[in-house]
């Protein structure tokens, strides 16, 4: 009788544990490579996730190494958020094998790659003398452009929407007011800039003709991954004689080619982040301001 009574009453502890509320829980764990993919997964994916990022924003995503500390965050992942385009490619399939997670390999659902979703710009490695340096499907750094981040959020949410039905809503609803904000932010942002020429680094920089009045016409790089020289150096400086412009580079780059032009151009030269600073929309938007307030640095 007594263990019959100890029996009921354990059930009926269970079943009024069982019925309590929990705090509500992410139901997916989202490993991004950069911050501004984790901005994205934050922002479209709300209390529905937990958002781990990869690369420091100050650091080149081309060139890490595979940590034993990415490793265990991907055999955690639920999600990986990937740039794609070979952006990753000296480091992230290491640290997939190292993982040994099914759900970040290659052609699941749960590997998003954000190149195969959008539009690219033609890399100047694609053509000519700089055929095979980097970049051989397309330059990878879109995330210089708000439009085509807008974009890949709702493209984000309809994949989220996919693996997580029951808050399919909720994603696409956030995914509308982060693109509504990134769309109406640079246009806002695009009517103050007045029209100009820029020389860049690396092409990493590329993706602000897409939606500010800048036109590229040089690199301080003779060809992708290849530091200047002072021969390209000189060679750009007779180019751009006389005439007015600005140069950006990565605040990861050296600034001995930008502050040659400086010397022998005297157009300002200015060092930006590429990613922002925290993975959250006010932080991408912020850093949106950032690379407007160089173009208009003194």
């Amino acid at each position: 009788m007594r263990l019959m009574l100890k029996r009921s009453v354990g059930a009926l502890a269970l079943t009024l544990l069982i019925s309590l509320p929990f705090p509500a829980l992410a139901t997916l764990n989202i490993v991004a490579t950069t911050a501004s993919l984790g901005m994205l997964a934050n922002e479209v994916g709300g209390d529905q996730v937990s958002v781990t990022v990869l690369a420091a924003p100050d650091r080149d995503a081309h060139y890490l190494d595979a940590r034993p500390s990415f490793m265990a965050a991907l055999r955690r992942a639920d999600v990986l958020l990937e740039v794609g385009a070979g952006l990753e490619e000296g480091w992230l399939p290491a640290a997939q094998r190292g993982a040994a997670n099914p759900a970040v390999n290659s052609g699941r659902d749960t590997h998003f790659v954000s190149a195969n979703i959008l539009p690219l710009r033609r890399s100047i490695t694609m053509d000519g003398p700089n055929v095979g340096h980097v970049h051989a499907e397309g330059n990878p750094h879109f995330n210089v452009d708000p439009l085509r981040m807008a974009t890949l959020g709702e493209a984000l949410a309809r994949r989220l929407a996919q693996l997580d039905p029951e808050h399919a809503e909720d994603y696409r609803s956030r995914a509308d007011v982060l693109a509504r904000a990134l769309r109406d932010e640079a246009k806002e942002l695009a009517a103050g800039v007045a029209e100009q020429r820029i020389v860049v680094y690396h092409e990493d920089l590329d993706y602000l003709e897409e939606w500010l009045p800048v036109n590229v016409v040089g690199y301080l790089e003779p060809a992708p991954g290849i530091p200047p020289g002072a021969r390209h150096l000189r060679e750009l400086v007779d180019e751009l004689q006389g005439t007015a412009g600005r140069v950006l580079y990565a605040n990861f780059q050296p600034a001995r080619g930008a502050e040659f032009l400086q010397r022998y151009l005297a157009w300002p030269a200015s060092s930006v982040p590429l990613e922002p600073q925290t993975p959250t929309l006010e932080g991408y938007l912020t850093l949106m301001r950032t690379w407007v307030d160089a173009l208009e640095a003194r």
